[in-house]
């Protein structure tokens, strides 16, 4: 046997033995499931088709669904942009420099934000849910408020993107489907009796604001037009539904559908809005036309296959325990009283991560928001529109790893279309070169400062989304993909490159005025302020950004004249971080104190994670004052930030302190109040609660998990290099991905790897570490 090729063999008797522990687990259905209705939003299942979303309750007596189209935004295009802030400039780097950071910042407040605000019914906009699908049951000879029902069950199933739920009213089995489909591009809702012509319901639809429903012909519509912010007339949008039965009657009445005495009833839901779609009502009448002419069985089959092409790549198995005997807001209870119990969980919600992922975008569509794809509200919570801050690049930080590469590509094209509007911002307020973005922005591609200085000031949104679309070129090697973002990357490299200044203390060029985001700190005179200059967070990003260019522009062999000024430029710049006397990384240039210590952001670990900048093998001393960084922030925070902290300790190889972060992660709550500061946890629906509901904690989790067991980021692939005890006593994951179009499967037996095997699109050689051994090993041709 070659002993250079990626795969490794053990005795024959330990591996079978292996196999024979790994089967059973390997057969569990992936599943969210109860035994009772959802009582609120947080407990309702999400599905989605990338576009489409729907909530069910599963509600015996009514069953609300909330719908959702990913597009569906009020507010417009404006340009808010101050044309006049640049010249507040000079006097705000004066004040900084004069130690007046207050003034600095009050000034800014004044003069160097944005002309509009951010709301619902303002031109920035807000996303909405779309409507409320309900459906009133009537059972023969039962009072709607005596209904007594048995043996009741709901799931959601991760396998096929399928929800279900069932139960018993005077001893007949009435059963639901639900799935938005991957086929036709339509949503779907089966109801059934297992006795004929006991299927009984009235079907309407609604909308909290600007929605007229009718019925034209059995066919429900909801109707309606949003806010744009000036003269009402925003974007438009509509929902059809109609129902296909077996056996029985529909008829309409006062804006309802009312079927009597059927015994199946197939209901479809086809919706669409005028973004980038302008025939969008024909449009949607076609795919519902299209979808009733389709056998339900056929149309199963094909959203099936559509969705498990994507979802069936990756498999993964963690542990020997795995509570599926309890439901999952039970079983949630249990963890937390017992993580030992069941280490299923953390492959459950991994995988619950990538299949949000699957359903909240989609090629050619919006990169999922802070809620991904699903709302229940008019006014959602922060506009539920894309901070720039952390939240839209952690929604996209285990897409590579868990390999759904393409799902990244809604978010460059969100990007692109962004750089007009953030060429003008970066001249209206620093008369510089380049584009720039800042803390939020939304379909209509906003790129200005935010409202108030303490939070919107921040310029590091723009460099920050470039990682993310760096992080494709590395995982997939795609040099036409590298081309394409280039004029990106190269765009948001000159922005910084002709802002920076000189710091006088330092002799170092950092950005002025600068922030952390969303943090503040005491002056020696005892005030406090967000402003400053060069930020750490600012210092870290630029330097990668200027080293990605730079790699870049190599492989693409442009662009020498402007290679040469960014490596010169670096050398100037701030190092990765700077120790302050107690051993941290100090978050600002000057060691100023923090206001809040426990700060739910940590942007100054940037350099940590996502970017390659810290690491325990290169940068060992900045890796110990990560470790205090982190122990003083404390492990609590709202869910998005404990899922960053996961990260942070994966990437320090310290799989205990990541592991009780997951833990933390895992907190069962049912808060829904907006919290900034402690107490995240997760909904009895595996939804990451910040609290109130956002997203980007659930795919922060998911990154965790992936970076606990694979890296790749340090030049080569390592495998399980923060794994915890817990973990530790077998497991197998097959489709990972690494850096540089590698695709991992491996096992493991306490604590070490048994077999592993690398494959590529061409074979060739890779660095890999296996037990704590460095291997050069030949990855296969991927079959």
């Amino acid at each position: 046997m070659n002993t250079k090729t990626a795969r490794r063999f053990f005795p024959l008797i330990t591996a079978l033995l292996f196999l024979n522990n790994l089967c059973p687990g390997q057969q569990q259905p992936l599943k969210l499931w109860y035994d009772k209705p959802a009582q609120v939003w947080e407990e309702t299942l999400p599905l989605g088709n990338g576009r489409l979303g729907m909530m069910p309750d599963g509600g015996v007596t009514k069953e609300n669904i909330v719908l959702n189209d990913i597009t569906l935004w009020s507010g417009a295009p404006q340009d808010a942009n101050n044309y006049e802030a640049y010249k507040a400039l000079p006097q705000i780097r004066k004040l900084l420099l004069e130690g007046r950071n207050d003034e600095a910042q009050a000034l800014i407040n004044k003069d160097f934000v944005c002309t509009g605000k951010g709301g619902a019914s303002v031109p920035f906009g807000c996303y909405q849910v779309l409507g409320d699908l309900a459906i009133q049951f009537k059972y023969n000879n039962t009072d709607s408020e005596d209904v007594k029902f048995q043996n009741y069950e709901r799931e959601l199933s991760l396998n096929n993107a399928i929800a279900k739920c069932s139960y018993q009213v005077n001893g007949i089995t009435y059963t639901r489907e639900y799935f938005t489909s991957f086929g036709n591009d339509i949503s779907v809702v089966k109801l059934t009796a297992d006795k004929p012509g006991q299927l009984n319901c009235t079907i309407s639809i609604s909308r909290p604001e600007r929605g007229t429903a009718s019925v034209n012909d059995n066919e429900l519509q909801l109707s309606g037009q949003l806010d744009n912010g000036t003269d009402g007339n925003g974007m438009q949008y509509i929902a059809r539904v109609r129902a296909k039965l077996k056996g029985g009657t529909i008829n309409a009445s006062n804006q309802t559908l009312v079927i009597k005495d059927a015994t199946e009833a197939i209901i479809y839901i086809s919706a669409g809005t005028d973004f980038k779609e302008k025939p969008f009502k024909q449009k949607t009448e076609a795919i519902l036309a299209t979808a009733l002419k389709t056998p339900y069985a056929a149309e199963k089959r094909h959203h099936i296959s559509n969705y498990q092409k994507l979802f069936n790549r990756v498999s993964i198995i963690l542990g020997n325990t795995n509570n599926t005997t309890e439901t999952t807001d039970k079983r949630l209870i249990s963890f937390h009283k017992d993580p030992s119990s069941d280490n299923g969980l953390a492959a459950l919600f991994f995988q619950f991560g990538r299949y949000l992922s699957i359903c909240s975008t989609r090629v050619g569509l919006l990169p999922p928001n802070l809620q991904g794809l699903w709302a229940n509200q008019i006014q959602t919570p922060w506009n539920g529109d894309y901070h720039l801050d952390i939240n839209v690049q952690m929604n996209h930080w285990p897409l590579e790893m868990a390999n759904l590469s393409e799902l990244n590509l809604p978010l460059v094209e969100l990007v692109r279309g962004m750089i007009k509007h953030g060429e003008r911002t970066a001249k209206a307020y620093y008369n510089a070169d380049g584009w720039v973005a800042h803390v939020i922005t939304n379909p209509w591609h906003f790129t200005e400062p935010g409202e108030e200085a303490s939070w919107g000031i921040s310029k590091s949104g723009s460099g920050w989304l470039c990682n993310n679309i760096w992080e494709h070129y590395t995982f997939t090697n795609n040099k036409k993909y590298l081309q394409s973002i280039y004029p990106i990357l190269k765009g948001s490299a000159q922005f910084y490159n002709s802002i920076l200044v000189k710091d006088p203390k330092t002799g170092w060029l950092v950005t002025s005025p600068s922030s952390s985001p969303e943090n503040s700190f005491y002056m020696p005179n005892g005030k406090t302020s967000s402003i400053c200059m060069g930020a750490t967070i600012d210092n870290q990003i630029i330097r990668e950004l200027f080293e990605n260019v730079i790699t870049a522009s190599k492989v693409l062999g442009i662009d020498a004249a402007f290679r040469k000024e960014l490596t010169l430029k670096l050398k100037e710049i701030p190092p990765p971080g700077v120790i302050a006397k107690d051993g941290r990384i100090q978050e600002w240039l000057e060691d100023y104190k923090e206001t809040e210590p426990h700060h739910r952001h940590i942007a100054h670990l940037y350099g940590l994670y996502p970017a390659q900048l810290i690491t325990p093998e290169k940068t060992p001393a900045l890796a110990e004052a990560a470790k205090k960084t982190l122990n003083v922030r404390g492990d609590d925070g709202p869910g998005w930030s404990i899922a960053y902290k996961i990260l942070f300790w994966a990437r320090l190889e310290d799989g205990e302190r990541a592991y009780k972060l997951y833990t933390e992660l895992m907190k069962p709550t049912v808060r829904t109040d907006i919290n900034y500061g402690s107490g995240g946890g997760i909904y009895p629906n595996l939804l990451d609660a910040g609290p109130p509901f956002q997203i980007d904690g659930n795919f922060g989790g998911t990154a965790g998990i992936g970076e606990m067991l694979i890296q790749s980021h340090a030049g080569y692939i390592g495998l399980i290099p923060a794994i915890p005890a817990a973990w530790k006593s077998y497991g197998k994951v097959s489709g990972l991905r690494a850096r540089g179009n590698f695709t991992v499967d491996m096992e493991w037996r306490n604590g070490k790897i048994t077999s592993y095997r690398i494959t590529s699109p061409s074979p060739r050689k890779v660095k890999v570490k296996v037990n704590g051994v460095m291997k050069e090993v030949m990855a296969e041709k991927a079959s």
